[in-house]
């Protein structure tokens, strides 16, 4: 397998990953449910943000901490929900993925995941 090397990676991720989190019986109902996420819209942030997360581009605008406090205000977000995510991310990045950057992506979605819990 290959390691994660630019956009086009990015993007395989992020549409693999986020099309199992809608299926997802534990987080899919956050995004589906209470965020009422258009993904269409949404898929390209997601994709900015995680090319800048691990290509330190600046592509990505936004702002996930209050985003995420707004969500949590709807419908309490659990320790075990922001495991299940990260458990989820790290499979799917394995599944695709194999070298120094797929390891970054991993460990950016567990320390993205604590940060966020801290400011809930």
């Amino acid at each position: 397998m290959k390691d994660i090397e630019g956009r086009a990676d990015i993007d395989l991720l992020v549409d693999t990953f986020y099309a199992k989190v809608r299926e997802d019986e534990v987080i899919g109902p956050f995004f589906n449910d209470v965020a009422k996420v258009n993904w269409e819209e949404h898929l390209p942030h997601l994709k900015d943000f995680w090319e800048a997360g691990l290509f330190h581009s600046v592509g990505f605008k936004g702002n996930i901490i209050r985003t995420h406090q707004e969500l949590n205000s709807k419908s309490a977000m659990r320790k075990e929900h922001f495991e299940h995510w990260v458990d989820l991310f790290s499979t799917t990045v394995n599944d695709l993925f194999s070298g120094p950057m797929a390891e970054a992506a991993k460990q950016k979605a567990w320390t993205m995941s604590v940060v966020i819990q801290m400011k809930l």
